[in-house]
């Protein structure tokens, strides 16, 4: 149900007090009064006058709750103007226009959405996404195959020197056992040729 206030012959003109209206229009009455409260137009005082009449005529007059209300329509039409004059230079006058407008907010009830009977959509099922075409593998650039090649000759080197080494320490091995095989041991029994000629010194 629809709550109506209105103010007439107010001495604001049209233009500005649309400026102030358009603020609340839609609104809930809380957030309208918070709005009307911070704003620096002069309009919004005699908008806000208005706005408190229309919640008590819709809690006092129809019986509504004040939870439920919202700004549904505002507007403002133009009043009558009222003319005056003012003197100028060399015994002119100009007209004065004196603007006045009649403002009007209308409330109403917000409706509540039942819970559970929300209409849902069924979910359409997904679309299986199509493979990637396998991509040619692209040509290594000239830097890399020298890289590769200079690694895989490094790879052999290090295998043969792994594998010849076995065999290098079996020659050692072997040329050892022949040079101990060549040199005789010294035999503690047999006189060295040293001794023999101290022995001749000392029988001269």
């Amino acid at each position: 149900m629809e709550t109506k206030a209105s103010a007439k012959y107010i001495r604001v003109s049209a233009r500005k007090a649309r400026l102030v209206v358009d603020l609340i229009r839609g609104k809930d009455i809380a957030e309208a009064q918070q709005i009307l409260d911070f704003s620096d137009k002069a309009a919004a005082r005699v908008v806000l006058k208005i706005l408190n009449s229309a919640i008590a005529n819709a809690e006092h007059n129809n019986g509504l709750s004040t939870d439920d209300l919202f700004v549904s329509r505002a507007y403002v039409d133009e009043g009558p103007t009222l003319k005056r004059f003012r003197p100028r230079a060399m015994g002119r006058a100009t007209r004065i226009n004196k603007r006045t407008s009649h403002i009007t907010v209308v409330l109403d009830e917000r409706e509540q959405r039942a819970e559970g009977k929300r209409r849902r959509l069924p979910r359409l099922p997904r679309r299986p996404r199509k493979a990637a075409p396998d991509a040619e593998p692209e040509a290594p650039l000239p830097d890399e195959v020298d890289e590769a090649r200079l690694n895989a000759d490094v790879a052999a080197d290090e295998v043969q020197g792994e594998a010849a080494a076995p065999e290098e320490l079996l020659k050692a091995d072997a040329d050892e056992a022949r040079l101990n095989a060549d040199v005789k041991p010294d035999d503690p029994d047999e006189p060295d040729e040293a001794d023999e000629e101290e022995d001749a010194e000392s029988e001269d």
